[in-house]
C-alpha cells in the first residue's frame, strides 16, 4: 500500500495533545480508551438537578489547574480547553512557543468548534440583566466569538499563514483536520496545528438537546448511558474537551528529526441535503465522504482495516452509519474492525472528530483498536464488525478512517495510514493501560 497526494506533498502527524473526559493528556486518554473506562458521570451541580438529563462527560482535569489563573480568567472554557491541548501537542512535536525552527509565515492554525463561547455569552447576558450594561466585561466579545480558540492559540504560537475556525456542528474538527491537510498540500503552510474544542456542559444545551430527544436519559446508570449499536440505545451523552494534532510535510518533519505518528493521507467531504438534524437514512452522503477520502488518498477499500465511527448512540444515526460503511467499502467491509469510542468519552460535538482521529491514528500506531463498551445486545443485521472487546490489527501497511457527521447534513471522513510512522513512544505504549 502506498498512498499518494494529489499535490505531491505528503502530510504527517508529528504532535498530539488532548484534554478529555478520560484524562488530562494523550497518554491518560489512550490508556482510558484501552481500559474501556467511561468518562460519563452524574452531574452534582445545583443547576443540573431540575433537568431531565443530569449526566455528562466532563473533562478529567480542570483547565484552570493547568493554565495560569490570570490568563484562564480571560478565556472562555472553550479556549481554555483548546489551549491546554494545543500546548501539549506543540511540545509533543518537539517544538517551543514561537520556535525559531518554524517560519511563522509558513505556519497555520485551524481549530474548530461547534458552538463556541457559550458560557461567556450566557454569563455576560445574566450580568447585564441583573447588574446593568456598565458591569459587562470588555473581554466578553474576544472570549465568546467562535474563533477565540484559534485566535488565542495562533497568537500564542505565532502562526501567520492563516488562522481558521471551521464550524460544522459535530463534523467541525474533522473539517479542521482536512483544512490543515489542504493548507499544506496547497503550499500555504509547511506546518499546521489543527483540532477541535468544545466546553458547553451547561443547562441550556442539556435542556435543548433533551427536548429534541437526542440525549440518553439514563440518569441512574451514567457510565452505561452511551451505548452505540446496542438495541437499547436512547441517545448520546454530552461531553467536553479538546484534541489537537500537529501536521507538517514529511520533508519538514524529517529535516528537524520529528517523531512521526502517522500519515494523514486523505479527506472527504459531502452533505446529505436531506434534513437539518436527521441523517439521510439511505446513507448516500455519508458513504460519499468515505469514498472521497479513499480517492483523495489514492487508496481502495481493500487498504482499510479500521473505522472509528461517528456512532453517537442514537437510534437512527447508528444504523445509517453502518449502512454507509457497507456502501462505501463494499465487500472489503468484512475485513474492517469498527469501533465507537463515544461509548467512553461521550460526544464532544465540535471536538468529537479530533478526539476520534486521535484514537484512530493511535490504533494504527499500536495496532490495537479500543472496544465499544456498553453493547449488551447488538443491533441485528448491521453488516459491520463492531469491536466489543479490544482488537488487534494485522501487521503490514494499514489504513484507517474516522467519520464525523453533523447537523446541517455535514459529513467529513479523514484517512490515516501508518506509512512513514515511527515506532510508538514508550509513554504511549498500549501495555501501559
Amino acid at each position: 500500500m502506498s498512498s499518494r497526494s494529489v499535490s505531491g506533498r505528503t502530510v504527517v502527524v508529528t504532535g498530539l495533545g488532548a484534554t478529555t473526559p478520560l484524562g488530562g493528556d494523550v497518554p491518560s486518554t489512550w490508556a482510558g480508551l484501552l481500559a474501556g473506562r467511561s468518562g460519563v458521570h452524574l452531574l452534582t451541580q445545583e443547576w443540573a438537578q431540575p433537568l431531565p438529563v443530569r449526566i455528562a462527560a466532563e473533562v478529567a482535569v480542570e483547565p484552570e489547574t493547568v493554565l495560569e489563573r490570570v490568563e484562564a480568567r480571560r478565556m472562555d472554557r472553550n479556549t481554555q480547553l483548546a489551549t491546554v491541548a494545543a500546548l501539549e501537542a506543540w511540545a509533543d512535536a518537539g517544538l517551543e512557543v514561537k520556535d525559531e525552527r518554524v517560519d511563522p509565515d509558513r505556519f497555520g492554525v485551524s481549530i474548530a468548534t461547534g458552538i463556541g463561547g457559550l458560557h461567556t455569552l450566557l454569563n455576560t447576558w445574566d450580568v447585564q440583566k441583573e447588574k446593568g450594561h456598565r458591569r459587562v466585561s470588555p473581554f466578553a466579545i474576544p472570549m465568546l466569538m467562535a474563533n477565540a480558540s484559534a485566535g488565542s492559540v495562533g497568537l500564542r504560537l505565532g502562526a501567520r499563514a492563516g488562522v481558521h475556525t471551521p464550524v460544522a456542528a459535530c463534523a467541525s474538527s474533522n473539517e479542521s483536520i482536512a483544512q490543515g491537510l489542504d493548507m499544506i498540500r496547497l503550499g500555504r503552510a509547511d506546518i499546521a496545528l489543527v483540532g477541535g474544542t468544545e466546553g458547553v456542559v451547561h443547562p441550556l444545551p442539556l435542556a435543548t438537546f433533551a427536548q429534541m430527544q437526542a440525549l440518553s436519559k439514563r440518569n441512574d446508570e451514567p457510565e452505561r448511558a452511551s451505548r452505540p449499536w446496542d438495541v437499547d440505545r436512547d441517545g448520546f451523552v454530552l461531553g467536553e474537551g479538546a484534541v489537537m494534532l500537529v501536521l507538517e510535510t514529511l520533508e519538514h518533519a524529517r529535516a528537524r528529526g520529528a517523531h512521526i505518528y502517522a500519515t494523514l493521507a486523505g479527506a472527504g467531504y459531502s452533505n446529505d441535503a436531506h434534513d437539518m438534524v436527521q441523517p439521510d437514512p439511505r446513507g448516500v452522503g455519508q458513504s460519499a465522504a468515505l469514498t472521497h477520502a479513499l480517492a483523495d488518498a489514492g487508496l481502495t477499500a481493500r487498504d482499510v482495516v479500521h473505522v472509528n465511527a461517528h456512532a453517537t448512540s442514537t437510534p437512527q444515526g447508528d444504523v445509517t452509519e453502518a449502512l454507509s460503511i457497507r456502501k462505501a467499502l463494499g465487500e472489503a467491509t468484512d475485513q474492517v474492525v469498527v469501533t465507537g469510542t463515544k461509548s467512553m468519552t461521550g460526544h464532544l460535538l465540535g471536538g468529537a472528530g479530533a478526539l476520534e482521529s486521535l484514537a484512530t491514528l493511535l490504533a494504527l500506531q499500536h495496532r490495537t483498536v479500543p472496544a465499544t463498551i456498553n453493547v449488551d445486545t447488538i443491533e441485528p443485521d448491521l453488516g459491520i464488525d463492531v469491536a466489543t472487546t479490544v482488537r488487534e490489527l494485522p501487521a503490514g501497511d494499514l489504513a484507517a478512517i474516522n467519520n464525523s457527521f453533523g447537523f446541517g447534513g455535514a459529513n467529513v471522513s479523514v484517512l490515516f495510514t501508518n506509512e512513514h510512522a515511527d515506532a510508538p513512544r514508550p509513554t504511549q505504549a498500549g501495555d501501559q493501560a
